[in-house]
């Protein structure tokens, strides 16, 4: 069964305004319309098969019209429609459970279903888009639990994970201790990883198969700026890390089991910027072959190709055709000339990107690229290779899309060009060889091609257009015609993967079984086929391990920055340690005896060693804490024995606590300060071979929440003056004042709240202070006048104001109003030479300012006589 979802674009509205589905059941000799069946006026958005039950479909329609979603058991044949209260921006399939569905909606809230989208269950809200998972690990435990970076009511981001019908607070779970940095939560597999900056630097956690956090560690001085996660294939990570010193290349990395030491697999591969500005790295994994890579590296300003067998172990330059499209001979010597390869893979899976291989035909791969120095973008050809890249074969002089059929058996080209064509390449002997082939009386623009999945079959439809506005043309092509028989076992021969003639690769001698390039059969259903024994191990079967790097000798001997010893810090006195050779096994290198006793880490007795490099940090790296809620602290040592060692933590605030052993404070300590201060917060650790203390200085603040700037309403030039800052709280913990006076661009920063000022100037001065605490920055602005004389009066009131004063600033600023109104229209005193200051406190008091000032014939009258007026 073939669907098709055709939607009619206005481009004057902006918007789809038709969408049509079609069905078709002869693989795609004729099509059915199912407007009727999905509703003649609904406009359908998206089409989503079900990836373990195809029968299964699901249609969106388009929210700008309405939120429903139509769902289909019988292979899109009927449909019943449900409506929905959301909008859903985006769907997760379960990998094994047909009728699981996570749906993210556009504001950002996570729903989940068990009924394949009949019924909804709001599960959690502000979730990061595209940071949703199932939990799949190898052994399957855990199928409804989801993993989910969400946004705290704060703004921070938080690891969380929950079953899927039930996400509540009491239920669901924060594996990672603290914050993480937004939009990096990564699951895949058995691995979970999480970013967290500290001091302007990322760290790196990751999780195996659920356990602790550890912190992932590369070279010490690799200071990364940006990770991507490759593949965690065959229990081991494969990572791209930009380093401090990198801008267009990234440096890969591999681990060990656990995904926590990281050595150096090859450096400076060429990256670029996506459409959607995301970062694309130069690396192509070959399916079919596990551990075999190809990758584009930047050396001296030229990028060059690079392949590898054995996970990075070791890399070699591709060699390039002997001879050119016409037999005539190619002079490429090595390392000075190689083929070169662009290895972008397309997104749209209706087109093929640069590079193409397949798990069914695991010697086959073809490519673009160019034979010379380095990578060029010009005299751009195809080239293919039948045995696993150790020989090329030059193929067309253009750029084709290449489609694998009959598992590999078949290979169709289809010229890349924005000209119409009518025209095909088929080849059924792995791309020695190609026939032309018409399929379309017409010439047709292609748009793209549509083949059966898993390239079982040997049907394939072209759609495209004749005409920029023409309609859509569907041109199914099928080639069983061109084979009269099956294949039998006669038809196949056996094929060892090999690296340059060496058998033995990841310590394992694989042979595959392959059609016999001369017999033209159809294979059908693939059937595997791969036989592998073990290799004797040999020095190439080993990498150097975490800290250690290899010598132009090839030994691997200790970095400058690595103390082998450190090892076994983790461990207790009568307990052991694998103690490190210098080399580790790549994960799922297979080979046995020969040298793997030599090169296998050991097992040796555990040291007794007093603590050293003791550190106290918090859990979220932040040396301030918020009073009355939870602080978390982190003891970490260098060296020492964790399980023998008495731990002391004294809070700084009266309070401590002792621990018999350092293992059990992993989870981090927790405490809680009820005061705010800066406290000094020691760890002691001690054992019978010695001790170690650190200390960490905590600013434990509340929030500051108003700011009143107290100072005289007048003052005398050239006198000084007292201006105060009161807060509210009035003990919020360690502050930072900012004064700016006047005109001044140059403020005054104290850390205490009162100041004292001289104004030389007469007239109107500002005064204005600024209060930081922690992340908050209030203020408060206040004007004095400044004269060289002037007068003032004190102020009573009658006893029953006090009852209606709440003594705010707001009601003292409007009484203050009243009364030099009052005071003005009884006196006749212009008003801007009056000025009334309501005092704070009880009982109420206020004080009266005449500013000195000229009458009307020009001659300044006493300021004593007004106050006498008054």
């Amino acid at each position: 069964v073939i669907l098709i979802l055709t939607k009619l674009y206005d481009y004057n509205l902006g918007s789809i305004t038709e969408s049509s589905l079609w069905r078709s059941t002869d693989y795609g000799t004729t099509y059915e319309k199912l407007n009727d069946k999905v509703g003649l006026k609904t406009i359908l958005s998206y089409l989503y098969v079900c990836p373990t039950n195809k029968r299964k479909i699901m249609l969106l329609t388009d929210p700008e019209v309405e939120s429903s979603l139509l769902i289909s058991s019988d292979e899109g044949a009927t449909y019943q429609k449900y409506r929905l209260n959301f909008y859903i921006h985006s769907l997760l399939f379960h990998p094994k459970q047909e009728d699981w569905i996570l749906a993210y909606s556009q504001d950002q809230k996570l729903f989940s279903s068990v009924e394949f989208g009949r019924r909804w269950l709001l599960l959690h809200e502000g979730v990061a888009p595209n940071r949703f998972y199932w939990s799949m690990m190898g052994n399957g435990r855990e199928p409804d639990l989801v993993h989910l970076e969400a946004k705290t009511v704060d703004g921070h981001a938080q690891y969380i994970t929950c079953k899927m019908q039930n996400c509540s607070e009491a239920i669901r779970n924060k594996p990672f201790p603290g914050y993480i940095d937004h939009n990096s939560l990564i699951v895949q597999g058995d691995y979970v990883f999480v970013q967290l900056t500290s001091g302007g630097r990322p760290h790196y956690y990751v999780s195996y198969r659920r356990n602790t956090f550890a912190q992932m560690k590369l070279p010490k001085y690799s200071l990364p700026k940006d990770m991507h996660v490759i593949s965690t294939d065959e229990n081991q990570v494969f990572a791209a890390v930009q380093e401090w010193n990198q801008n267009d290349t990234y440096n890969l990395y591999i681990s060990d089991t656990r995904g926590i030491y990281f050595t150096l697999a090859l450096e400076n591969v060429k990256s670029s910027q996506g459409l959607e500005g995301n970062v694309m790295i130069d690396l192509y994994e070959v399916a079919g072959i596990k551990g075999m890579f190809l990758a584009n590296k930047k050396i001296d300003n030229q990028v060059k190709t690079f392949i590898t067998y054995n996970k990075g172990r070791d890399w070699s330059l591709l060699q390039a055709p002997h001879t050119d499209l016409r037999g005539n001979p190619i002079h490429c010597l090595l390392p000075y000339c190689s083929l070169h390869l662009h290895l972008k893979v397309s997104d749209n899976p209706y087109t093929s990107g640069n590079i193409a291989s397949r798990d069914t035909a695991p010697s086959i791969i073809v490519a673009s690229g160019n034979v010379g120095t380095e990578l060029s973008d010009n005299d751009i050809s195809m080239f293919v290779t039948s045995d696993a890249g150790n020989t090329w074969r030059q193929i067309f002089e253009e750029e084709h899309s290449v489609l694998y059929l009959d598992q590999g058996g078949v290979l169709v080209a289809m010229k890349h060009t924005s000209l119409p064509i009518r025209h095909l390449w088929l080849s059924f002997d792995e791309g020695r060889s190609w026939s032309k082939y018409s399929f379309t009386s017409l010439p047709l623009f292609v748009d793209g091609v549509l083949g059966e999945p898993g390239e079982e079959t040997l049907i394939m439809t072209v759609f495209g257009h004749f005409s920029h506005r023409s309609e859509w043309q569907l041109v199914k092509i099928d080639y069983k015609s061109i084979f009269d028989r099956r294949c039998a076992e006669e038809d196949y021969r056996p094929w060892q993967l090999h690296s340059q003639g060496e058998a033995c690769i990841m310590g394992a001698k694989r042979i595959y079984r392959k059609r016999k390039s001369e017999k033209k059969c159809m294979q059908g259903r693939y059937a595997g086929g791969m036989t592998s024994e073990p290799c004797v191990c040999t020095e190439a079967d080993f990498d150097c391990d975490y800290g250690y790097e290899r010598h132009s000798n090839g030994q691997c001997l200790p970095a400058f920055w690595f103390n082998p010893s450190s090892l076994s810090k983790d461990c207790s006195l009568g307990q052991s340690y694998l103690n490190s050779t210098g080399y580790r096994k790549v994960v799922s290198n297979n080979c046995t005896d020969g040298v793997r006793e030599r090169y296998t880490a050991k097992p040796q007795q555990c040291p007794g060693k007093p603590p050293q490099g003791l550190r106290i940090i918090t859990s979220d790296g932040k040396l301030t804490a918020e009073q009355g809620h939870n602080v978390t602290f982190l003891v970490q040592l260098e060296e020492g024995d964790l399980q023998r060692s008495l731990i002391q933590v004294d809070f700084g605030d009266g309070i401590a606590v002792s621990y018999a052993n350092l293992s059990s404070t992993e989870d981090g300590i927790k405490h809680i300060y009820q005061n705010v201060g800066i406290f000094r917060v020691t760890v002691l650790v001690e054992n019978s071979l010695g001790s170690d203390n650190a200390v960490l200085y905590l600013h434990v603040t509340c929030p500051l929440e108003h700011v009143h700037l107290s100072l005289p309403f007048v003052t005398t030039k050239n006198k000084e003056i007292n201006a105060t800052a009161v807060l509210w709280p009035n003990q919020v913990g360690t502050l930072t004042y900012v004064w700016w006076f006047g005109n001044n661009t140059e403020p005054l920063i104290t850390l205490e709240g009162s100041i004292t000022f001289t104004f030389s100037v007469e007239g109107m001065n500002s005064i204005t202070v600024q209060v930081s605490a922690g992340n908050t920055i209030l203020q408060d602005t206040k004007t004095v006048a400044v004269y060289e004389k002037f007068q003032s009066l004190k102020l009573s009131f009658s006893p029953n104001l006090n009852d209606y004063n709440p003594d705010i600033p707001e009601w003292r600023r409007d009484i203050s109003r009243v009364v030099k109104r009052a005071v003005v229209e009884a006196t006749g005193i212009p008003n801007k030479h009056v000025l009334v200051a309501v005092l704070p406190g009880l009982p109420t008091t206020a004080e009266l300012f005449i500013l000195p000032y000229q009458d009307a014939t020009g001659q300044k009258k006493r300021t004593a006589a007004d106050l006498e007026q008054v």
